[in-house]
């Protein structure tokens, strides 16, 4: 018995689930994830295009104070968001 590739995989463009991909030729979006949770399976495109996020470990006071806004913005004190979020994979990658 083959296994099959999912074809949603394919038309994200990504080499497998879970695994974030750059997409620097989407007008909005920077990023594009095919998130698997359990069986639930779903297509996420998260982050702004153009904007670097102030990365894991910001030094200077513009840094920390972007990296705080966003996440009262975002509500990102929640330790356990679902990987079926657009939350979960701009905090994992780009913050």
């Amino acid at each position: 018995m083959s296994k099959k590739k999912d074809p949603r995989l394919a038309r994200a463009g990504v080499s497998g689930f879970n695994k974030p991909k750059r997409t620097p030729s989407h007008k909005t979006k920077s990023h594009v994830v095919v998130a698997k949770e359990g069986d639930k399976i779903k297509t996420i495109r998260f982050g702004q295009q153009g904007v670097q996020g102030a990365g894991k470990n910001p030094t200077s006071a513009k840094d920390k104070a972007r990296k705080k806004s966003y996440y009262a913005r975002h509500n990102a004190q929640d330790a356990n968001p679902s990987k079926l979020s657009a939350r979960y994979w701009s905090h994992k990658v780009k913050w």
